[in-house]
């Protein structure tokens, strides 16, 4: 089966991307070049364009576009920034395309950020709660992108440190599957 993975990369960044409010052009430019198919497993090429998660190991997920796209677009990544991207192989992609310099953190234990004084971090996939290890490796005025989920719908998260301590804001809604290693803690509730 032959596919046009140029022209399926395109129409991603123009019916998935840009109809997401995502108008960040250098992050536009990246997403239009970036080989997704690269990353899913051989024989599901014609996967990495939809609009689906798309596991590309065991309990690791490319998120749909839509989202990474919009997690990029509120982490602000410029040319010289450091970034670490925990299970996103995609997302690093995209950043390194940005001229930005990445540690990729992809191996059994995703909760120990190696390393510290990151501009930006991003997670591809779900988990209950960032860990604050993942808070503490900001530098100052850097941001964490990361989605959230305890229940059927997850919330993707902007964590910013500043002087006085770390914030946290939604930003939007979204449903990736919880990463292999993260579970939600069950409890009892009215």
């Amino acid at each position: 089966m032959s596919s046009d993975f140029a022209a399926a990369r395109l129409n991603m960044v123009e019916s998935q991307i840009r109809t997401a409010d995502v108008t960040d052009l250098p992050l536009q430019d990246a997403l239009r070049v970036v080989p997704r198919e690269t990353l899913v497993p051989a024989g599901k090429g014609y996967l990495a364009y939809a609009d689906a998660d798309v596991e590309y190991a065991p309990g690791r997920w490319l998120l749909r576009p839509r989202d990474v796209g919009k997690l990029l677009q509120h982490l602000r990544p410029r040319e010289g920034d450091k970034a670490l991207a925990i299970a996103a192989p995609y997302a690093a992609a995209v950043l390194e395309q940005m001229g930005v310099s990445v540690t990729r953190l992809d191996g059994d234990d995703l909760t120990a950020a190696p390393g510290s004084d990151y501009d930006v971090i991003i997670c591809e996939g779900a988990v209950p709660r960032a860990p604050a290890s993942w808070a503490r490796a900001l530098a100052q005025g850097g941001r964490l992108a990361v989605i959230e989920r305890e229940g059927p719908v997850g919330r993707a998260v902007i964590y910013v440190r500043a002087e006085d301590g770390v914030g946290r804001r939604a930003v939007f809604d979204a449903t990736p599957p919880l990463l292999a290693g993260f579970a939600v803690e069950q409890g009892f509730a009215f």
